[in-house]
């Protein structure tokens, strides 16, 4: 019996490796007719979608907006104003031209002087956690979410008293991008969400330009380069993908971490003993369990993989976590390994389209994941279980029950 693709299934949200593996071996090109997609489940396949600009467009927004009757279209028309513009939807050449000028504000200088905000953060953030005392607690309420969303709004400028309404109209958003199911009002919710932090942005980038800072908003402000320069809605577009994407990605970074050190007592062990390997640590935390359960592409160009042949239009889940336990790449893909060497996961994406915040979401969880475990020595398992995200692009938990126990000062 041909397997199928079930992403709406509980069991499978909470651990899709079992199914993930089996599609790999027995149909790693995989017609879903519930998603009326393509699933992609082998590292090569997986690569060569996210890498082959010629055969895929990253482009998902367009053709199912054109697609999309009334009254959605009206309902969606403004938030569709800005996320169609951000760069992880964009095709060359406007990809490569905005890519071009958000990355001098992404330069590795400038982010690593941003460690001192995100150690600060950091321990603010476990101190709280500490006074919480040693009961059971939400570890993404407490620390995993909290601690993106403000290094991002830190590094921004963005006033620290909307952090629970950025985080409720990235939640808004997530629901129409990521859900693996239909939900009743997710049209209303992306309208909302995007709408409302737009006009943040725009108070904020009038006040920067009457007062520009060095803080990383003020930074796109300005980039330029010898003849271009973001425009108004490209600058208001990619203020809110670097919102969204800096706290959601890396929230659920360090919220897989954590539960996959607590579920693996000897990994636990060496990342304790060896804080100096935090790096190699977090790269096999980006295998094992990534943030990013998938990338959707559209393809552009008719064309084969593994025999099948994909058609002009249809849609691609290249599944970057079944790519990551591909055994054809990886010695022993299903054991947790934190000095895995070497360790060319696919999690931050490929080709032109790598992901631009990688090197920030790596920094955030060198600094946290060692310190939450140094001050937390008795850290375990809640009694609740973890409550995953209903998403088939991201992976990460809205609930992390645990245990904190007594505090190292």
């Amino acid at each position: 019996m041909t397997p199928c693709y079930t992403p709406t299934d509980p069991a499978v949200r909470a651990d899709p490796y079992p199914q993930f593996r089996r599609l790999r071996e027995e149909d790693p090109v995989h017609w879903s007719p519930s998603l009326k997609s393509w699933v992609l489940t082998r590292y090569d396949d997986v690569a060569r979608a996210l890498s082959s600009a010629d055969e895929m467009s990253p482009d998902r927004l367009t053709p199912f907006y054109a697609s999309l009757p009334e009254p959605g279209r009206s309902t969606l028309a403004e938030a569709m104003r800005y996320l169609s513009l951000w760069i992880v939807f964009r095709d060359p050449p406007g990809h490569t031209r905005v890519r071009s000028l958000v990355a001098k504000a992404f330069l590795p200088g400038t982010i690593n002087g941003w460690r001192p905000a995100i150690e600060e953060i950091t321990e603010r953030l476990l101190d709280d956690l500490a006074i919480r005392g040693p009961g059971e607690t939400d570890l993404v309420e407490a620390l995993t979410m909290q601690l993106p969303a403000r290094v991002i709004m830190r590094v921004m400028d963005v006033p620290e008293e909307h952090l629970h309404d950025i985080k409720a109209w990235s939640d808004d958003i997530m629901a129409f991008l990521f859900s693996a199911r239909e939900i009743a009002d997710k049209y209303e919710r992306a309208r909302r969400g995007a709408t409302s932090m737009a006009a943040l942005f725009r108070n904020l980038i009038e006040e920067r330009r009457q007062s520009p800072g060095d803080d990383l908003l003020s930074l796109l402000i300005a980039a330029r380069d010898a003849s271009d320069r973001l425009s108004e809605d490209e600058l208001v577009a990619t203020a809110m993908l670097l919102l969204f994407a800096g706290h959601e990605t890396t929230t659920n970074l360090l919220s897989n971490s954590t539960l996959m050190l607590l579920r693996d007592a000897d990994a636990r062990a060496r990342f304790v003993a060896e804080p100096q390997s935090a790096g190699m640590a977090i790269e096999e935390f980006l295998r094992m369990d990534g943030p990013s359960n998938s990338m959707s592409r559209v393809v552009r160009v008719a064309h084969e993989i593994g025999g099948r042949r994909l058609g002009e239009g249809d849609r691609v889940f290249a599944m970057i976590n079944a790519a990551n336990r591909d055994p054809a790449h990886f010695t022993d893909p299903d054991r947790l390994d934190i000095g895995r060497q070497p360790n060319r996961h696919l999690t931050f994406g490929q080709g032109a389209h790598f992901c631009i915040g990688a090197q920030l979401a790596r920094l955030e969880a060198r600094i946290a994941l060692p310190r939450l475990f140094e001050r937390f020595p008795e850290l375990a398992s809640g009694n609740a279980e973890p409550v995953w995200h209903d998403s088939l692009i991201a992976r990460g938990l809205s609930r992390l029950p645990v245990k904190v126990g007594r505090a190292r000062s």
